[in-house]
């Protein structure tokens, strides 16, 4: 494990390297004028000499590549650059975004893997009956819906219609100080609606696995065995079928990031949506690299988190040679 863990963070550093340089790249090709957008609406009565004297102390003037060097080194040192849009340093900005972030994914990561197990191992019980067609049905029906869409439709249903959940924010209109009552209720729509975003994935590979694993010899001996069905369902071809939902957790970890900046714009969740939008918009060079690079550090985490999750689980896979 060790040794897999260590190979992985080696081939990490070339991969967040050209990620941060096309960051750069990017960015200095972007349409957008970061000094314009520092500046704000200062900018629309200024003479061009004062733009190109702040143009000059923002560093905008250089070659992308002397920008993206001296933030790499910098960054190696644990400084991550000043914000030009934020007007902090870009390790308060994440700081203070991430833990509302990580929050998020992680109640609705959580929840789409609990009730997709579950619903996938109800409807692989009895392939083509009534329950197996309504969860495939539901399950492809949810995973074309947009997760914008969802989270308009959520807004519009319990917060409007029904008036039983908050629409957005991080706590009550009004409110001096942040209480975990009023975290959990604003919660509970953008972990719902980013969750309902991953529900079908899991569903879907829950009982596709579980399915095969019922038609498969081990499980059939277990049975005639006279091993109860509900030993036979959770403790054989439950732990077999999972096995590869264990390789979609790493790979669904982009698209939750995805889901999580849409989500957190439409539920006006202080994360680091608001943060990266601004960043790119206003192409703030040391922060859309840190969030850019941060964001590259999940999924890569995330896929070396299945397999270790493989290799722990199928006795099969041995860590030491993958």
């Amino acid at each position: 494990m060790t040794r897999l863990t260590a190979r992985r963070a080696l081939f990490a550093v070339p991969v967040l390297l050209v990620v941060t340089f096309g960051v750069f790249a990017v960015a200095a090709a972007s349409p957008f004028d970061p000094v314009k957008a520092y500046a704000g609406t200062a900018a629309l009565g200024a003479d061009q000499e004062t733009l190109d004297r702040l143009r000059e102390n923002l560093g905008v003037d250089r070659p992308f590549t002397a920008r993206w060097w001296d933030w790499l080194t910098s960054a190696f040192g644990g400084d991550l650059g000043q914000s030009t849009v934020m007007r902090q340093p870009v390790a308060e900005v994440i700081g203070e975004r991430l833990v509302w972030s990580a929050l998020l994914c992680a109640v609705a990561f959580a929840a789409a893997v609990l009730l997709g197990t579950v619903l996938g191992v109800l409807a692989a019980r009895r392939p083509g009956s009534l329950l197996d067609r309504t969860v495939t049905s539901l399950a492809y029906a949810l995973e074309a819906a947009p997760v914008f869409w969802t989270a308009l439709l959520a807004v519009w249903l319990f917060a409007l219609h029904l008036d039983v959940l908050p629409a957005g924010g991080l706590t009550d209109t009004g409110s001096e100080q942040v209480t975990f009552g009023q975290v959990a209720s604003h919660l509970v729509l953008p972990a719902g609606v980013l969750a309902v975003s991953q529900l079908p994935w899991f569903t879907l590979y829950v009982r596709q696995g579980v399915g095969d694993a019922l038609a498969e010899d081990p499980v059939r001996g277990a049975r005639a065995r006279g091993l109860s069905e509900r030993t036979v369902l959770l403790g054989h071809a439950l732990r077999s079928g999972l096995l590869p939902v264990l390789t979609l957790i790493g790979s669904r970890v982009p698209e939750l990031i995805t889901g999580a900046l849409l989500v957190e714009t439409v539920f006006s969740w202080p994360g680091i949506a608001a943060a990266t939008v601004e960043a790119a918009t206003s192409v703030d060079f040391p922060l859309l690299a840190a969030l850019t690079t941060l964001a590259t550090a999940a999924v890569l985490a995330g896929n070396l988190l299945s397999d270790l999750l493989y290799g722990l689980i199928d006795p099969r896979v041995k860590l030491n040679e993958m």
